[in-house]
C-alpha cells in the first residue's frame, strides 16, 4: 500500500517487518538516518547547484513538478519557491515523516503532496511538466535511482517535459597513491609476521570511496560514458567495454584508476563536477587499486576498457571489470581486474 498526504489527510500504510525486508528495502531504510541527509544538505556544491537549476527562469514557474526520492523535501521546496503550481514528492524511506513536518513548518503543505512508497508501486494523480531527482550514487551508478527515474519519466512526464538533471558524464583517470595502498592493502601481506594477504586480495577488489587530491592525478581525464537522462533506457544501466586512453602528464607510478562524474542541467545552464580538481562533494571519488603499479613516463599511454553492470542479486550494487594494456619504456604489461561495489 502507499501513503499520500498534502498535509491534511493521510491514508493508512502497511508496515514492512524486518524479517520481510530485501536488500533493496535495507537500501531505503539506510536513507532514514539523519546523518546521511545532513551530509547531503551540507554539500554546498550539490545543493546550491540544484537550487540554481530549479530556480532558473522558466524552469518551474506555473509547472507541475515531480520530485523522485525527495528525502527531506529540500528540492520540492526549491520548486515551490521558484513558482511551481504544485509538487508531488515521492519517498520510500521513513525520512518522509520528517519531510512532512518540514513542509508544514515552511507553509507549503498546500503546494507539496508527499507520496510514501517505491516509485514503481505508487500513483501520481496527474502528468507532470518537470521531473527532478538527485539519483546519483558513488561511481555515479552505485545505489543509484536511475531505473526509478526512467520509470517515473516514462509514466508521468508530459511530452517535451524537463528532466533535472538531464546529462551526466562518467570519467576515469589514473593516480599515484603509494602510501595509502601500502597502508591499507599491501599491509595484509605481513601482519605481525603472519601472511594475511587473502584479506588484501578482498580489499583490493572493493573500490574505495574517498577524496583524491588533485596533485595525485598523473594522467588526463577520459570519458567513459555520457548519460542522456531525458532519453536513457534500462539498457544504459549496463556499460560494456567502454574504451579509454590515459596519457601521462608527468613521470610517476600509477597505483589506481579513479572515476568521477559531472552533472549538467542544460536547460538551466548549471553544471557541477565531482572531479579531484574541483571542490569537495559528498560523492568524493571511486578509487580502483591495481595489483601491480605501472611506471609511466610523460606522454606514455594506458589503453583500456571498463565494464560496469548491476549485481544480479542486488541491482543497486555494482560489478566492475577493468582491462588495460601498457607499453612503456620501463615495462610492458596488460591485466584485468574485477571489482565489486557493495
Amino acid at each position: 500500500m502507499t501513503e499520500m498526504t498534502d498535509g491534511n489527510t493521510t491514508a493508512p500504510t502497511e508496515e514492512l517487518s524486518v524479517k520481510n525486508m530485501t536488500a533493496a528495502d535495507y537500501y531505503f531504510d539506510s536513507y532514514s538516518h539523519f546523518s546521511i541527509h545532513e551530509e547531503m544538505l551540507k554539500d554546498s556544491v550539490r545543493t546550491e547547484s540544484y537550487r540554481r537549476a530549479i530556480m532558473a527562469p522558466g524552469i518551474c514557474k506555473d509547472k507541475i513538478v515531480l520530485d523522485v526520492g525527495c528525502g527531506t523535501g529540500i528540492l520540492s521546496m526549491f520548486a515551490v519557491k521558484a513558482g511551481a503550481k504544485h509538487v508531488y514528492a515521492i519517498e520510500c524511506a521513513a525520512i518522509i515523516d520528517q519531510a512532512r513536518e518540514i513542509v508544514r513548518a515552511n507553509g507549503m503543505a498546500d503546494k507539496i503532496t508527499l507520496i510514501k512508497g517505491k516509485v514503481e508501486e505508487v500513483e501520481v494523480p496527474e502528468k507532470v511538466d518537470v521531473l527532478i531527482s538527485e539519483w546519483m550514487g558513488y561511481f555515479l551508478m552505485y545505489e543509484s535511482m536511475l531505473s526509478s527515474v526512467i520509470y517515473a519519466r516514462d509514466k508521468w512526464l508530459k511530452p517535451g517535459g524537463l528532466v533535472l538533471p538531464d546529462k551526466c558524464t562518467l570519467y576515469i583517470n589514473a593516480i599515484e597513491d603509494a602510501d595509502y595502498k601500502a597502508a591499507k592493502i599491501d599491509w595484509w601481506g605481513n601482519v605481525y609476521g603472519f601472511n594475511m594477504s587473502c584479506i588484501g586480495d578482498i580489499a583490493i577488489s572493493e573500490p574505495l570511496v574517498d577524496t583524491v587530491e588533485g596533485r595525485q592525478v598523473v594522467t588526463n581525464d577520459a570519458i567513459l560514458k555520457v548519460y542522456d537522462i531525458a532519453h536513457a533506457t534500462s539498457a544504459d544501466m549496463v556499460m560494456e567495454d567502454s574504451a579509454f586512453t590515459l596519457v601521462a602528464q608527468r613521470e610517476d607510478d600509477i597505483h589506481a584508476f579513479v572515476t568521477f562524474f559531472d552533472v549538467q542541467f542544460t536547460q538551466s545552464r548549471v553544471r557541477f563536477s565531482t572531479s579531484p580538481a574541483c571542490k569537495y562533494t559528498h560523492w568524493k571519488q571511486a578509487v580502483l587499486y591495481l595489483t601491480d603499479a605501472l611506471r609511466m613516463r610523460e606522454g606514455e599511454e594506458i589503453h583500456g576498457t571498463l565494464s560496469c553492470r548491476p549485481n544480479a542479486r542486488n541491482p543497486r550494487d555494482l560489478d566492475i571489470d577493468v582491462k588495460y594494456e601498457f607499453k612503456g619504456l620501463y615495462q610492458e604489461t596488460s591485466g584485468e581486474q574485477k571489482y565489486f561495489m557493495r
